[in-house]
């Protein structure tokens, strides 16, 4: 916490900071202000809603600091920056950017608020670095309702792929370590993206669809219909990293394809075969050197720790759980959670490098760091504490219920 006191001028939020990050890092079942600051021994949650919403501090500027940490944490050269969004469901329309939209969290179309991030992965591990929500233009195109939610005047509509270019050049333009960027269709059938990383240049291996257009020295074509072309020999069998079941074995082989004219590099389409189902993936690299097909697909393999951070976030440091619906307060949450989740997966690196696992046990993971990290910080609050959040909880969902009922009222004929 020392690295971001100094972005907090006043010691109230400074010390309330400090509360609200450990509760994100206990063993709390649910993860909003009320539980957090229950868990701080405040007496009511107004503190932490404060904090979140009108307290002077700049989250992007803690962002940044998040950054460095990871970075210096987890510093590797050949790290990759892996780009992904992922949604949290939501009620309602008054949360800042929720629309119905396709979330993968439902894996349909869902009323749903969509984020979009960015991982740092490197050898010893994987932690997100940057953050940016996704406005649909159902919002940026009603400037009342974008008001209302605190939105800023000045923001346009940008895609998620605009995101991740913006993200990335962040990223890049503070000295990330870093050679490669990975992500999945949605960023990979973009050619602005694509553009800009070869513009730096930075090397990548994104996913594109199947019928992605790709011209070779003998053609234009869609990326499947190249597949019968490849001779049996050219297929090499290669791990595109450990699972949690083991070497994940699959089919690949690289294809050239043209260099645009004028620009230095190398380009390829890397294909993926599943060994059992024969289900295809296909991939647009560049490199600014030649690179062989290994690094392709380490590069390839490395695209799934952004799901692994999801998980983790979500499930140890509640960054899907906020109950915030303004736009500042959705980025100061986000931060803070990703501060946490950061500090779990540089904690867990750290001790796998410096004290390797005896015989018969496995490494400490992010999730068995937080399980003995929240028995010592577990605070122990007297019964008269716990009642009087018990009154105040109830006294609150009693005005609640008094308000929709009147409103309800109001409503009818």
């Amino acid at each position: 916490m020392s690295r971001i006191s100094g972005r907090f001028a006043r010691v109230e939020p400074r010390r309330r900071v400090r509360r609200l990050v450990l509760g994100l890092l206990s063993d709390l079942p649910r993860k909003n202000c009320w539980t957090l600051a229950e868990h701080a021994g405040d007496a009511s949650p107004d503190g932490m809603q404060h904090l979140l919403h009108r307290a002077k501090w700049d989250a992007d500027a803690v962002r940044d600091d998040l950054r460095s940490y990871v970075v210096e944490h987890l510093r590797d050269d050949a790290a990759v920056l892996v780009v992904d969004e992922t949604g949290d469901l939501k009620k309602g329309t008054a949360t800042v950017g929720v629309q119905r939209q396709y979330t993968g969290t439902a894996g349909r179309i869902e009323n749903a608020q969509v984020a979009v991030y960015l991982v740092y992965s490197a050898a010893h591990g994987h932690a997100a670095v940057d953050r940016a929500l996704y406005v649909p233009r159902s919002w940026t195109d009603d400037p009342d309702r974008c008001r209302t939610a605190g939105i800023p005047d000045d923001l346009s509509f940008a895609t998620k792929p605009q995101l991740a270019t913006k993200m990335i050049q962040r990223a890049l333009d503070a000295g990330t370590p870093t050679r490669w960027v990975a992500g999945d269709e949605v960023y990979g059938d973009n050619p602005h993206l694509r553009s800009a990383l070869e513009a730096r240049p930075i090397g990548y291996v994104l996913a594109v669809s199947s019928t992605h257009q790709v011209t070779t020295p003998a053609g234009n074509f869609q990326a499947r219909a190249l597949v019968p072309r490849i001779p049996r020999r050219a297929w090499q069998r290669l791990s595109a990293g450990a699972g949690a079941k083991g070497e994940r074995y699959y089919d690949w082989a690289q294809l050239d394809i043209t260099r645009p004219e004028g620009r230095p590099g190398h380009w390829w389409l890397l294909i993926r075969r599943n060994r059992r189902s024969g289900e295809l993936a296909f991939y647009r690299c560049f490199s600014p050197r030649p690179v062989p097909l290994s690094e392709l697909v380490r590069v390839a393999g490395r695209r799934w720790t952004v799901e692994e951070t999801f998980q983790a976030g979500k499930g140890l440091a509640g960054l899907d759980e906020h109950q915030v619906r303004r736009w500042t307060s959705w980025h100061r949450w986000v931060t803070l959670a990703t501060l946490a989740h950061a500090f779990l997966a540089v904690t867990a690196a750290t001790e796998r490098h410096d004290r390797p696992a005896p015989d018969g046990l496995i490494p400490l993971s992010s999730n068995e760091i937080q399980h003995l990290f929240a028995a010592l910080i577990s605070p122990v609050h007297d019964l008269a504490h716990r009642l009087r959040w018990s009154h105040w909880r109830r006294r609150h969902q009693a005005r609640a219920r008094q308000c929709h009922y009147r409103r309800q009222a109001a409503l009818q004929p």
